[in-house]
């Protein structure tokens, strides 16, 4: 009996230094949900200014007029980046999120919980901070070879 309070403030001492180990593995405590990216457009190796740029992932939609940053919701899902321009061009591009560091430590640290929570809010996960859009050149509807014979045009 001599040695049970011993015991029971070694169990303390142990859940006392564990709880920062674990808070710091969860980057839904540690990071933010947003983040900042700056958008610009290329086109024939040259950036264009003025272009509309829509940003949408699976939980929210942007608007830019490039270069420009916006601070978006990052998400374990891809960005989808739809730009145009009138008489220079359009692009479309998909960027893929990526694992950052806290979600590992998370899914070590508190058994895989905060993995999934992490996962839900997109606090785990960024963006490229610098999203390079490629543009392709307007195409005039003149240049474009006639249609086929027995093609019906809308």
């Amino acid at each position: 009996m001599y040695f049970r309070p011993v015991a029971a403030a070694c169990k303390f001492a142990f859940a006392a230094a564990a709880l920062p180990a674990l808070i710091a593995g969860c980057a839904s405590l540690t990071e933010s949900t947003q983040q900042n990216v700056l958008v610009q457009t290329v086109l024939d190796h040259r950036e264009i200014a003025g272009v509309g740029c829509v940003l949408y992932n699976d939980v929210g939609k942007w608007f830019v007029t490039t270069p420009e940053r916006v601070t978006l919701r990052k998400s374990a899902g891809p960005l989808r980046i739809d730009c145009r321009k009138e008489g220079a061009g359009w692009a479309y591009e998909k960027v893929d999120s990526k694992v950052d560091g806290n979600l590992w430590g998370n899914l070590a640290l508190t058994a895989g919980v905060g993995y999934f929570i992490d996962k839900n809010t997109g606090a785990g996960y960024d963006y490229p901070a610098t999203l390079t859009v490629v543009m392709h050149p307007a195409v005039e509807r003149d240049a474009l070879p006639p249609p086929a014979a027995g093609v019906t045009l809308y």
